[in-house]
């Protein structure tokens, strides 16, 4: 088999802060923006790597989702428990210090795991948990 990771999806609660995030802070270019207002789908992905995609969507609006779920989901994006990412960058100290500067919300500063990773970890404008590793 030939498959590979095109996209992943992460929701937004906030199309522009969503934008702010992922482009300005993150650097990622913006590959498609569709819909309106808040319910807007905005891929977004490393200009060097045009084959992996973060699709950043309005959550909850499927028509197959319960009142009780939509309830659910608003509350677990408020305490950051509903979906997260782990990316990885050659230089976690730099990424670190421009998320730093930024208006990103920190969780851990860089840290050596105890298994065996360097990482650390931002929450997006959303709330969604994005974990930074060191690559090497």
């Amino acid at each position: 088999m030939d498959i590979t990771i095109h996209a992943s999806f992460l929701p937004h609660d906030d199309p522009d802060a969503a934008l702010a995030f992922y482009r300005d802070t993150l650097g990622f270019e913006v590959r498609n923006d569709v819909g309106r207002g808040d319910l807007r789908w905005i891929t977004v992905g490393p200009a060097d790597q045009p084959g992996i995609s973060i699709v950043l969507h309005p959550p909850a609006v499927d028509p197959g989702i319960t009142d009780d779920e939509r309830r659910t989901i608003t509350e677990m994006m408020a305490k950051g428990t509903y979906a997260g990412i782990l990316l990885a960058t050659k230089d976690l100290d730099t990424t670190f210090e421009r998320l730093q500067a930024s208006d990103a919300d920190i969780v851990q500063e860089p840290t050596d795991q105890p298994y065996g990773v360097r990482d650390c970890a931002v929450r997006d404008a959303a709330g969604n948990l994005i974990r930074i590793q060191q690559l090497g």
